[in-house]
């Protein structure tokens, strides 16, 4: 597969992933170093958004006349945007949170082009996940399934546990492929 000339801002395997599939394969990847904390008071589609941005911002200021690919993915529970666990136990009341109920998956993707233009798209994607057992629970967690992910990681043992998916399939995983491929083509890249 040959490469395109643009940079991903992410070292997220699943999106470098989800990018192969249209046949878009990044001639650099460089993940973006930035503060992801919360503004106070921050709505989850702002702050997504926000993120994406300062995602491809950071990483071309240090590539000028390049076409940069960034995202950022946030797991929604009511208007509580789920960080990253560092835990087990942590995780245990991110799925407790989550059992029973219908959630959100905000993917926002930033794309810079060649003239320093910037363009941003969030897609919304709600998922409803069945009740989950103690055991359900203790069994993913163990799994580490979602080591690395804000929420959880959709793919493996989660897929059982969702009951439906109204949206981008793939904005969950964390790369909403429609609006990424319209964004790349409407900077240059086919």
């Amino acid at each position: 597969m040959a490469e395109k000339d643009f940079i991903l801002a992410s070292g997220s395997p699943q999106r470098k992933r989800l990018l192969e599939q249209l046949g878009y394969v990044p001639k650099l990847i460089e993940p973006a170093d930035i503060d992801e904390t919360p503004h106070k008071g921050e709505k989850a589609s702002a702050y997504v958004k926000r993120m994406a941005k300062e995602k491809s911002l950071h990483v071309a200021e240090k590539h000028p006349n390049e076409i940069v690919l960034a995202c950022d993915t946030v797991v929604v529970a009511g208007t509580k945007i789920l960080q990253k666990a560092h835990s087990d136990e942590e995780q245990e009341d991110v799925m407790r949170l989550l059992s029973g109920r219908t959630h959100r998956v905000l993917s926002a993707v930033s794309v810079i082009d060649r003239q320093g233009r910037q363009s941003v798209r969030l897609n919304v994607t709600k998922i409803q996940m069945k009740h989950l057992s103690e055991k359900e629970i203790k069994d993913y967690v163990a799994g580490h399934d979602w080591i690395g992910c804000s929420g959880y990681r959709s793919e493996g043992m989660m897929e059982a546990f969702i009951r439906k998916i109204i949206g981008s399939t793939s904005g969950v995983i964390g790369l909403p492929l429609y609006d990424t491929k319209n964004m790349l083509n409407s900077a240059g890249i086919h």
